[in-house]
This record gives C-alpha cells, sequence and structure tokens, in this order.
C-alpha cells in the first residue's frame, strides 16, 4: 500500500489545500446533483446539505476521517413514491428521511451498547448484494424513459446516446483528476449537445440572481411532519444505506491504512452520517450518504486530508448561494439525465454483483439461491404487500426486510 501524501490529520499549504478541495468537491458534485434533479427537491438545498453533513460527519468522528457526504440514491425510488402518492407534498418524504437519519443514531447508541457483531449477523454479503443490485435496476425504467427509448423523439434519443458515449469515453480515456467525474464530464457533454438541439430554455438562468439564499423547504412552513404509511415505506432503506456505510469505511480504512470502524469507532461515524440525513431532511434536502467517488479519489490522489474534506465542504456551502448555477443546473434536459443513467443505475447493480463476487458467495448452497433469488423477484417483479392501510411496501425496502428474515430463518449449511 502506498504512503499517503497527507495523512488524515495533516493539512496542506493555503494554495494547495485550496486546489485540493476544489477538486475533490468537484468529484462529488455530479452525483450530489442528480438526485434532486431526479426527486424535484431543490439542487441548492442538496448542495448546502452535502457540505453542511460533512461537517457534521468531521465534528461527530473528532476530524479522522477523510469522507464526504453526498445526496444517496438508494432513496430516490421510494421518495418519488412519497411524494407522487402525496399529490406533490414533500411531507412524507422529509419525514421518512428524518426517521432513516434517526435509526442511524439509534443503530449508533446499539453498536455502542452491544459491539458490531449483531450487525454483521443482520446484514451479511448475502443480503446487502442483492439490496445494491436491486437499488440500481430498478430505477432502469427510469433512465430508458427518459432518454426517450421508450417511444420518445428522435432528438432525445441521440441527445442521450451523445450522453453515454461521453461518460464511457471519460470512464475509459481519462486521466488522472478527469477519470473521477466521468458522470459530470458526460453531462456536460450531453448538455452541448442539448444546446445544439436548441432544446434548452435558458430564461430561467436570465432571471436567477446570481446570490441568493438556497432554496430551503422548512417544517410548518413549506411541509409539515407526517407519519403515515408513505412515510413509514421509506424507513427500511436504511438498511440498505447502512451496509454502504460500513463497506465504504472499510475501503477507505485500508487505502489510508487505518481501522476507521474501531478508531473513531463505526457508532461515531454512523451518527454523523445520521445526524447529517436528519438535518438535510429537515432543510428539504435529500438522504446524505457517504460516497464511492469519495473514497476513489483518496485512492488516487493518496491525499487522505480531512482538511481537504472540510475545505470541499464550504466550497459546497458557497456553491449553494450562487443563484445562477442552480438555474443552469436546473436546465439540464432529461434527455442528458437520461443518457447518464443508463450506465450510473447499470453501474450500481454491477457493484452488487461485486459484493457477491468479492465474497465468494457459494451458490451452489440452497440457502444462498433462496435468499438471492426471493430478493431480486420481489425486489424488482414489481411486487407490492399493502402496509398500515394506504401505502405498501415495494422494491427496495420489500426486499431489504425479505432478505433480512430469510438470512435469520434459513438454516445454513453444516
Amino acid at each position: 500500500m502506498k504512503k499517503l501524501l497527507y495523512e488524515t490529520h495533516e493539512k496542506p499549504k493555503a494554495l494547495l489545500w485550496g486546489i485540493l478541495s476544489v477538486q475533490h468537491v468537484f468529484a462529488m458534485i455530479g452525483a450530489t446533483v442528480l438526485v434532486p434533479i431526479l426527486t424535484g427537491l431543490p439542487i441548492s438545498v442538496a448542495l448546502f446539505a452535502s457540505g453542511l453533513g460533512t461537517l457534521i460527519y468531521i465534528l461527530a468522528t473528532k476530524a479522522k476521517v477523510p469522507v464526504y457526504l453526498g445526496s444517496s440514491f438508494a432513496y430516490i425510488t421510494a421518495v418519488q413514491l412519497a411524494i407522487a402518492s402525496m399529490g406533490g407534498d414533500i411531507s412524507a418524504a422529509q419525514t421518512g428521511l428524518i426517521l432513516v437519519g434517526l435509526i442511524y443514531v439509534l443503530v449508533a447508541f446499539l453498536i455502542k451498547k452491544f459491539g458490531r457483531d449483531f450487525i454483521k449477523k443482520l446484514l451479511p454479503p448475502i443480503v446487502i448484494g442483492p439490496m445494491i443490485i436491486i437499488i440500481g435496476l430498478g430505477l432502469a425504467g427510469v433512465a430508458i424513459e427518459s432518454s426517450g427509448f421508450a417511444g420518445g423523439d428522435l432528438n432525445t434519443q441521440i441527445i442521450a446516446v451523445i450522453t453515454l458515449l461521453s461518460t464511457i469515453f471519460f470512464m475509459v480515456k481519462a486521466k488522472g483528476f478527469f477519470k473521477l467525474i466521468p458522470f459530470l464530464l458526460g453531462i456536460i457533454g450531453g448538455y452541448i449537445a442539448a444546446v445544439g438541439f436548441n432544446v434548452i430554455d435558458f430564461a430561467p438562468v436570465a432571471e436567477a440572481a446570481w446570490l441568493a439564499l438556497p432554496d430551503f423547504r422548512l417544517p410548518f412552513v413549506h411541509y409539515n411532519f407526517y407519519f403515515g404509511p408513505e412515510t413509514w415505506a421509506i424507513v427500511p432503506i436504511a438498511l440498505v444505506t447502512i451496509s454502504e456505510h460500513i463497506g465504504d469505511h472499510t475501503v477507505l480504512g485500508k487505502i489510508c491504512d487505518k481501522d476507521f470502524l474501531t478508531d473513531p469507532g463505526l457508532e461515531n461515524t454512523l451518527i454523523g452520517d445520521g445526524v447529517a440525513t436528519t438535518v438535510s431532511a429537515l432543510i428539504g434536502g435529500p438522504a446524505n450518504t457517504t460516497y464511492g467517488e469519495n473514497t476513489a479519489i483518496v485512492g488516487m490522489t493518496r491525499v487522505g486530508s480531512v482538511w481537504v474534506t472540510g475545505g470541499a465542504a464550504l466550497i459546497a456551502i458557497i456553491l449553494s448561494f450562487i443563484g445562477k448555477l442552480s438555474a443552469v443546473i436546473s436546465t439540464i434536459p432529461w434527455a442528458v439525465i437520461g443518457g447518464v443513467s443508463i450506465l450510473l443505475y447499470g453501474y450500481i447493480a454491477a457493484n452488487g454483483l461485486q459484493v457477491l463476487i468479492d465474497e465468494k458467495i457459494d451458490f451452489s448452497e440452497r440457502r444462498n439461491i433462496i435468499i438471492v433469488a426471493t430478493m431480486l423477484v420481489f425486489g424488482l417483479g414489481g411486487a407490492a404487500l399493502p402496509f398500515l392501510g394506504s401505502a405498501v411496501l415495494s422494491g427496495t425496502a420489500l426486499a431489504a426486510i425479505l432478505g433480512v428474515t430469510l438470512n435469520l430463518i434459513l438454516p445454513k449449511a453444516e
């Protein structure tokens, strides 16, 4: 393992610190703003919450872990359904995300009291892998429809293909920093194509102020706390994102030659992530999560400085106050989002397969086949079970509950 150029506690000189922080935040920004675009939540708030959440995380972990928090993809479908079922009201979605953050904190206290073993038993790789696959493939229909391949016009399809090919090109051919932001570069390529096809309305950009407060959505002002079935259908997805949290910290620890799950401890990293998610939801933002992009940029640059992730957080907060930036992002056509999403959602699903491969899951064991097969079919087949009256459990949430239950009750091979 190569030595880090900057350890977690080291601060680079002022100019270099700024440059490294800018690089870091732009490696995160593509996925961070894509989630609010897909769910209809404010882009400016997602940027603000991303930066603020990272600072909360740094405080909770005593500035020991170089993690940047961004918008979570795991909740996209559940949030979309919650908002749609409430006729555009975000009360159920935001209340559900607030509860997700609180569940993180609850799990953190349980770990502190009883240790980490119960989490390993609850969420082994045989459950985590299919969960991640379902997150990715569950969104496949959205990507195809947005790209125009479900009966859209030819121009939409061409823009989507240009976006997809641009993203692939940068993933395969780009070097250095540019290799870390292929999705952002793909969006830029597709956006340029969309300008060429004259499908973008720049009026919102012209009308936007250079400086503006983020479009915060506050409880009792823009939404109310709502504890109906639509809310509780979001909560089980916390099982998925807690799994991602553990995996990201394990990989990052190997890069930095530290055991972050021991020091500062999984309980502290979960508290940082959970409080950040609750705060984000309270101001109208998406759930926060640790990012694979963050792990990649630390691994490639060998810069593990928490000062750099903190600097990136401050830059994200500053960007959230630039009104024209949010306006430009809001003009991105759905064809561009669809094009990049084809690869992005498939990439997420492939990560789930990678979990099963890395853990050498034995599919000659019937127990493993039963768990994975049941989760995939219920998670992707459109199954929906009545839940607390008018709402339903479906998709990732339903698959997560079934996977955890089957893992606990099915006997293991002798």
